[in-house]
């Protein structure tokens, strides 16, 4: 693809060039430029310039409130996790200023090598258990790397509002799912065990824990893994990170972890449906590993993570009743949300 393919009103190439320039980045023509998929909230697109590869990113086409505020976020995270041996995306060079490309913040990350296993499954993976099982060990050694970086020390002591941070979810959740009352037709959450979970929730808030730096949405489909072995070669999308409590990450992945029995295993895509993945158990040992965290609370995380994730799968359910979204896909989260108050209950039970 040519530069003059992509719309410039996502990218102007003849503006990216000048900042590049003026970035000291490497000179020269625009080659292999394409527009990847991925996050459904924001823009991606790939390309090499002076013999270097990146990959843009910036807000959607049609920018929402908060884009610009999210983008500069995740630069400076990105910025901040530099060094750190998290396998995160190497931040390269960021413009917080909004005016030099049409209106958005955007930054320039090096490209991940590697594959998303949600969408393809290649060898030696797709044949060999044993690297789908250390898979799973290696997707929740890499949280534990995340939790463990010092976010103070890396600078982003003020990224968000750990205090009370826990003691905030159940109260936030609840009025998220009120608030689809508003929508026309809806005939509210049918969802039976709804009063059951927010009640155990709030009956069993850990004691005590430790802030850090959390992803927000931690689970396969933001992982890519190497080509040749079971290791994780890199997070992607940061738009929902902030310091809060690192262990809510481990219970989302918990949360969406594949499990043969239920919706979780198609969600997955190829790696859920192959298979071999280690149990619930084994992933919070790998992560017990290389973390000092306290993990008796684990099962809590894993039933706040079923109970919000849930409710922000409702939210299109919702919407499908007043004709804001295709009813069958508000059909098919409504079932997923079910499916995971069900695996809630299984957490509670311990």
């Amino acid at each position: 693809m040519q530069p003059e393919q992509i719309d410039p009103v996502l990218v102007d190439f003849s503006v990216l060039a000048g900042w590049m320039d003026r970035e000291g980045l490497p000179g020269g023509p625009f080659e292999d430029v394409e527009e990847l998929g991925g996050g459904t909230q924001n823009v991606l697109i790939r390309f090499r310039r002076g013999g270097g590869q990146y990959v843009l990113r910036r807000g959607p086409r049609h920018l929402r409130a908060k884009s610009n505020e999210v983008l500069r976020r995740e630069a400076r995270v990105l910025a901040a996790l530099n060094g750190t041996g998290v396998p995160a995306p190497a931040l390269l060079a960021a413009c917080l200023d909004e005016q030099v490309m049409g209106g958005a913040v955007f930054y320039l990350m090096s490209l991940a090598d590697g594959f998303n296993a949600t969408v393809t499954l290649p060898e030696p993976h797709a044949s060999d258990p044993a690297i789908r099982h250390r898979m799973g060990l290696e997707a929740a050694r890499a949280l534990a790397a995340l939790g463990a970086v010092d976010h103070v020390a890396v600078g982003l002591a003020d990224l968000g509002r750990p205090e009370g941070f826990l003691d905030r979810q159940v109260g936030r959740w609840m009025s998220e799912l009120e608030s689809y009352g508003a929508l026309e037709g809806y005939p509210g959450p049918e969802i039976p065990q709804l009063d059951k979970v927010s009640g155990w929730l709030a009956d069993h808030l850990p004691a005590s824990w430790r802030p850090g730096i959390m992803h927000g949405d931690y689970h396969l489909a933001n992982l890519m893994f190497a080509f040749d072995g079971p290791r994780v070669t890199a997070i992607l999308d940061w738009e929902m990170c902030t310091i809060g409590d690192p262990l809510v990450d481990l219970g989302w992945l918990l949360a969406t972890w594949p499990d043969r029995d239920d919706e979780s295993a198609a969600i997955a895509g190829p790696l859920g449906l192959a298979g071999g993945l280690p149990s619930p158990a084994e992933i919070v040992a790998a992560y017990g590993e290389r973390s000092d965290r306290d993990l008796s609370a684990i099962g809590w995380y894993a039933v706040l993570a079923c109970f919000k994730l849930g409710i922000v799968l409702e939210g299109t359910h919702a919407r499908a009743f007043a004709g804001k979204a295709p009813k069958e896909t508000g059909d098919l989260l409504h079932s997923i949300t079910l499916g995971l108050f069900r695996r809630a209950e299984v957490f509670m039970a311990g």
